[in-house]
């Protein structure tokens, strides 16, 4: 990231490094405290003292609520997208991003004004000085800062309809703190974040329905009957209209674009659910950057995700499969390594270079990827992931294809050698 004060940036730059910052004022509990911490609900309560303090920006809105362990970010993007087709004034709330932190707002085709962002940085930051100076609970974390600018933000763009992807579980989400959504929705249940959601998927699947309200109406594509009962019950509870679409045999793609279209249409905005809604090109979802040979970057982090870039390769053709990888060590890594590395023929385990947050050390994930990966790979580390890249690209011959992933810090360092941040800045879109 360029902090250079001559960038014409600037200002954007110093914005993100504040907002990123938050999180080393002592008193304010993160999200990962989640478990510990007596008062789970004091998230909201936090959250909705920002907001009153900004003037409440979280009303007036029309909301869909969408999460799960996978997928939650291609049908959030997906539903807004149908939205701007029908000409709503729409606006889209992500997590997380991949190069540079305005891929997290969104309204209409474009990303948020990267000056706007500063100057409503710039507008939240004495509440910020009140919520630390005599906030029941500090500071807000780094993740309420940016949904309370995003909710700002698409209150300047007047939108009708703001959809939500939660950042993480749901019950205590710094979303979660709207009151009546127009729909609910929920893809999948898998292990992720078991250290602050609970390792059972049941445990998982009890916070992620916290986001069920009244009045609002209910979709998932998850398939576990004893998941599928959590919901109906907290539907009951809600008095919410639960509906379930049945996706026996279908591949992750479709699953998604199912749930997709099945929103879209008791939105109103497509005419049939007959009507497929295909889920966009996302940065680092599975993304092409090059072609003959094949590089492609996907952030996949769990092994739900990571099914999902084994189902992917299978749809292309290569001769040789060259892997660079870097799994953050609050993930389910073992499992995630298990379910790539046999795909490879050479594989370069690196690490990612985002500060404060921790990767799997290259050396210990060199060795799980030896007791994975096939007699015949060829495996070795590199610290550098940037040179690990230049490296296994500079090897590739044109029928061969390169693979990165098992971060979204990691496909950021390599996505920004194609699109750099002061491009995505410019455009306000990903490339």
């Amino acid at each position: 990231m360029n902090w250079s004060a001559t960038n014409k940036f600037a200002r954007y730059y110093s914005a993100v490094r504040y907002i990123e910052s938050l999180g080393n004022i002592s008193g304010g509990y993160q999200k990962t405290n989640l478990k510990a911490h007596p008062r789970p609900q004091m998230f909201l309560e936090r959250m909705r003292e920002l907001l009153n303090l900004l003037g409440n920006p979280e009303k007036g809105f029309k909301y869909i609520h969408i999460t799960g362990t996978a997928g939650k970010g291609s049908v959030s993007s997906a539903v807004h997208r149908e939205l701007v087709k029908a000409g709503k004034r729409a606006g889209l709330f992500t997590s997380p991003f991949v190069v540079s932190t305005i891929e997290k707002i969104q309204t209409g085709k474009k990303y948020a004004d990267p000056f706007v962002f500063a100057e409503l940085t710039e507008k939240i930051k004495p509440m910020i000085d009140k919520m630390i100076e005599s906030g029941k609970y500090g500071a807000p974390s780094y993740f309420e800062m940016i949904f309370a600018l995003a909710l700002l933000y698409f209150k300047m763009e007047k939108c009708e309809y703001v959809t939500l992807e939660v950042g993480l579980g749901g019950r205590y989400d710094a979303t979660n703190v709207i009151r009546k959504p127009l729909v609910t929705a929920i893809t999948n249940i898998d292990l992720d974040h078991t250290n602050i959601l609970g390792s059972k998927r049941t445990d998982i699947a009890l916070d992620k329905a916290g986001i069920i309200k009244k009045g609002s109406k209910f979709f998932t594509t998850e398939s576990d009957r004893n998941i599928l009962k959590i919901f109906k019950d907290e539907c009951e509870k809600a008095g919410t209209k639960y509906h379930f679409i049945s996706t026996n045999g279908l591949d992750y793609n479709i699953r998604n674009s199912l749930l997709a279209t099945h929103i879209c249409y008791d939105l109103g905005i497509i005419n049939s659910p007959a009507n497929m809604v295909l889920i966009p090109d996302l940065p680092a979802r599975f993304e092409i950057v090059e072609r003959k040979p094949f590089v492609i970057i996907d952030g996949a982090h769990n092994p739900g995700k990571m099914a999902s870039v084994i189902f992917n390769l299978r749809r292309i053709k290569y001769r040789k499969l060259l892997l660079i990888i870097a799994i953050s060590e609050d993930k389910d890594w073992r499992k995630v390594v298990s379910i790539i590395a046999p795909r490879a023929d050479i594989i370069c385990a690196t690490r990612f270079s985002v500060p404060g947050r921790q990767p799997v050390s290259p050396d210990l994930l060199m060795r799980e990827v030896r007791k994975c990966a096939r007699d015949s790979a060829r495996i070795y580390l590199c610290s550098d992931p940037v040179n690990a890249f230049k490296d296994a690209r500079n090897k590739l011959y044109q029928d061969d294809a390169l693979l990165v992933t098992g971060s979204f810090y990691l496909a950021g360092d390599i996505r920004a050698l194609y699109y750099s941040e002061d491009v995505i800045l410019r455009n306000r879109m990903a490339r």
